[in-house]
């Protein structure tokens, strides 16, 4: 009976090791980014700022499920709203990025009509999965701080390029900082 108790106790250790190993994705974070905007994206609410259902991660608590907006069926509104920047590693939104977010609420709440696309972008660093995830987060995390300000969840979607299409195409910092952003695009019916 002893021995099937350390048995099970090595199993148990053995098991709970390869979840931790396994879920860390190999990615390094950077908590204090070089930046100085926050932390990195592990020990921190995968689905963005407010968000906390983990099953459905375009849900805040008390939202409906996003219906999907088929964009391809809208009017583009010629609007040049700068992108909201992060810093790296992290999809926090920085406190100097957040009276973009701000006017960006102010803007959508007078304009009723206006839909909403939200795409996240990273820099060239880090995986390709991981890229994509960072870039979702970083959309999400622009449209919980709308929502937490009264724009209605329906008309906003998210959509995450990842690295794939890149501000600037340079190898540096200064082509990397312009690449990790939320891009905004404005639609109507």
């Amino acid at each position: 009976m002893e021995m099937l108790k350390k048995y099970a106790s090595i199993v148990m250790l053995l098991t709970v090791g390869a979840v931790m190993f396994t879920g860390c994705g190999g990615k390094t974070t950077n908590t204090g980014s070089q930046d100085g905007y926050g932390d990195g994206v592990d020990g921190v609410d995968p689905y963005g700022v407010g968000s906390t259902n983990l099953d459905d991660p375009t849900l805040v608590d008390g939202d409906m499920p996003l219906a999907d907006i088929d964009f391809k069926n809208l009017n583009p509104v010629d609007i040049a709203f700068t992108p909201v920047y992060f810093g790296y590693n992290t999809f926090t939104i920085p406190p100097a990025e957040m009276e973009k977010v701000n006017a960006l609420a102010d803007l959508m709440i007078a304009e009723q009509s206006f839909l909403l696309l939200i795409t996240g972008h990273c820099d060239e660093r880090g995986t390709v999965e991981y890229n994509v995830s960072l870039g979702e987060y970083r959309a999400q995390a622009i449209r919980d701080i709308l929502i937490q300000l009264g724009v209605a969840p329906e008309r906003i979607q998210t959509l995450s390029m990842g690295e794939e299409m890149p501000a600037d195409p340079g190898h540096n910092e200064a082509a990397w900082k312009l690449n990790r952003r939320g891009e905004l695009s404005f639609f109507t019916r």
